[in-house]
């Protein structure tokens, strides 16, 4: 009789255990989804920031345009939390887009501000901030692909269910983005 309760109680105690381990792993892979979303919101908040300073430069040639769209950038502008989701990412590009789409037919109609050092240095850093956008994008859908490979394997889908642990979305590329310039300059 004792030898079964010790067995009883060992098995006990690793399925205790198995559970714990799967319960931590499962707030990592989740912590990770949301430290990449955070990411990803703070390299489009500074290149909503370049915008503007872009848009700033564009006044002298376009002043109502670019109040217009100024004005359009802070009224659509949100803020991109943890508890963001890819819709939101999504949002705040077509906004991004927007006011890209806009600037490229300012310089279409003033092509001396292409050359101004100023607008190229500017466009250089939204560019930059693009590319550090794809980064943080990339890092957000592979910590996605490990937390929803791990909910989705037996027996942890079981445990992922009863902690409220569910599978996350990703963050898809915006349609037409790859019409944007690639080099920071409109051409």
């Amino acid at each position: 009789m004792l030898p079964t309760l010790i067995v009883i109680i060992a098995i006990v105690i690793v399925i205790v255990q198995w559970i714990i381990s799967t319960q931590r792993r499962l707030v990592v892979l989740d912590e990770n989804i949301s430290n990449a979303m955070c990411q990803v919101g703070v390299q489009l908040s500074s290149r909503l920031d370049a915008l503007t300073a872009l848009l700033d430069l564009t006044k002298g040639f376009a002043k109502h345009e670019s109040e217009m769209l100024i004005e359009i950038i802070r009224s659509r502008r949100s803020v991109i939390t943890a508890k963001s989701t890819p819709e939101d990412v999504l949002r705040q590009e077509g906004v991004i887009s927007e006011a890209l789409g806009r600037i490229a037919m300012v310089t279409v109609q003033y092509p001396e501000l292409k050359a101004e050092q100023t607008y190229i240095k500017t466009m250089d850093a939204v560019q930059i901030f693009e590319n550090m956008v794809r980064t943080s994008r990339l890092i957000y859908n592979d910590s996605v692909t490990k937390l929803n490979r791990e909910i989705r394997m037996f027996p942890v889908t079981i445990i992922a269910g009863m902690l409220g642990f569910r599978q996350r979305d990703y963050l898809e590329e915006l349609a037409g983005k790859t019409d944007m310039p690639c080099d920071g300059r409109w051409v």
